[in-house]
């Protein structure tokens, strides 16, 4: 079932894509692009990382991933005889960016892109950091980049779009020379983005992806398992599937389903147990964004062990 996007037109579903590159190899998909695949697949990462080698003679290096020594000295034999001119991360969790050092010890490269690791917001009172251990905290960039900056090399433009959502400091990245977005966790083929606060923000998510919606490349990039093909469709399905996923909480919650995992049992049905916490942050993400909205109301601030029930 179609929903309506925010310009009034039908938004399609987004048409997801199971089928999963390898890891382990370099591929080159463009004339500017390579990719190589951390060996790092999992439930939230597919079959693993995407690290990206953009240009050819003086190149950029896109989220080198974990810190795996196998993974970085391939991305360092994939470059021999170049010059790794920046080594451009997109967001601070331990899948992207801890590599970045590792590939610098190695390159001498500058780590440009995303800035320190930040949370949507201050913990509430005796809240707990779900997703903490997935944080980059010792991610400090030599260059910071903001929204509209660049980093450039011999043939490339690389242009930051800030995306936070995911994370608050998340960006992607929009290579000219080939009308493609490099677009992080932000947006991906295979599985919908984890949004769970406080690391991230639903609202924040939901700003970014209609800032990509109208965006001009033909192709995205992303983080984990294959390209995007039809963004501007993909985009606006993506934004109808929350919507929908906001719709069923709310009626829920007006059924009388009280907490969350209630909820997660009546709006994910036959979701693997294994996946069901990542669907409860999801469900929070949701629910703290209606709140703020004044849609549904809590037992005070916002908890993942809260109480809801209908405005």
């Amino acid at each position: 079932m179609a929903t309506t996007d925010t310009t009034g037109t039908a938004a399609p579903e987004p048409a997801f894509d199971p089928a999963l590159p390898a890891s382990g190899t370099l591929e080159q998909l463009t004339p500017l692009v390579r990719r190589r695949i951390c060996a790092n697949g999992g439930p939230f990462t597919a079959s693993g990382t995407c690290s990206y080698i953009v240009g050819r003679g003086e190149v950029a290096v896109i989220d080198p991933g974990p810190d795996d020594a196998d993974h970085v000295a391939a991305l360092v034999s994939a470059t021999k005889g170049e010059r790794v001119s920046a080594i451009v991360v997109t967001h601070t969790h331990r899948d992207h960016s801890p590599g970045a050092r590792r590939l610098q010890s190695l390159t001498g490269a500058p780590i440009v892109g995303c800035g320190p690791h930040r949370a949507a917001r201050e913990l509430a009172e005796g809240e707990f950091p779900h997703l903490d251990a997935s944080a980059d905290r010792e991610h400090r960039p030599d260059r910071e980049l903001g929204d509209g900056s660049t980093v450039t090399g011999e043939g490339w433009t690389l242009t930051a779009l800030a995306t936070p959502g995911h994370t608050m400091n998340h960006l992607a990245f929009a290579l000219a020379e080939e009308n493609a977005l490099f677009s992080g966790d932000h947006v991906m083929a295979w599985s919908t983005t984890v949004v769970a606060p406080p690391d991230g923000s639903m609202r924040a998510y939901m700003s970014s992806l209609d800032k990509l919606r109208d965006r001009p490349e033909t192709i995205f990039w992303p983080g984990h398992g294959g390209p995007v093909r039809d963004p501007r469709r993909f985009v606006r399905g993506l934004a109808g599937h929350r919507r929908q996923r906001e719709a069923a909480i709310r009626a829920r919650i007006a059924a009388g389903d009280r907490d969350i995992r209630a909820i997660v049992l009546a709006v994910y049905q036959g979701l693997a147990p294994a996946l069901r916490g990542a669907a409860a942050l999801s469900v929070f993400a949701h629910l703290e964004d209606m709140v703020a909205r004044g849609l549904v109301r809590s037992d005070g601030p916002p908890r993942l062990d809260g109480v809801f029930e209908p405005a």
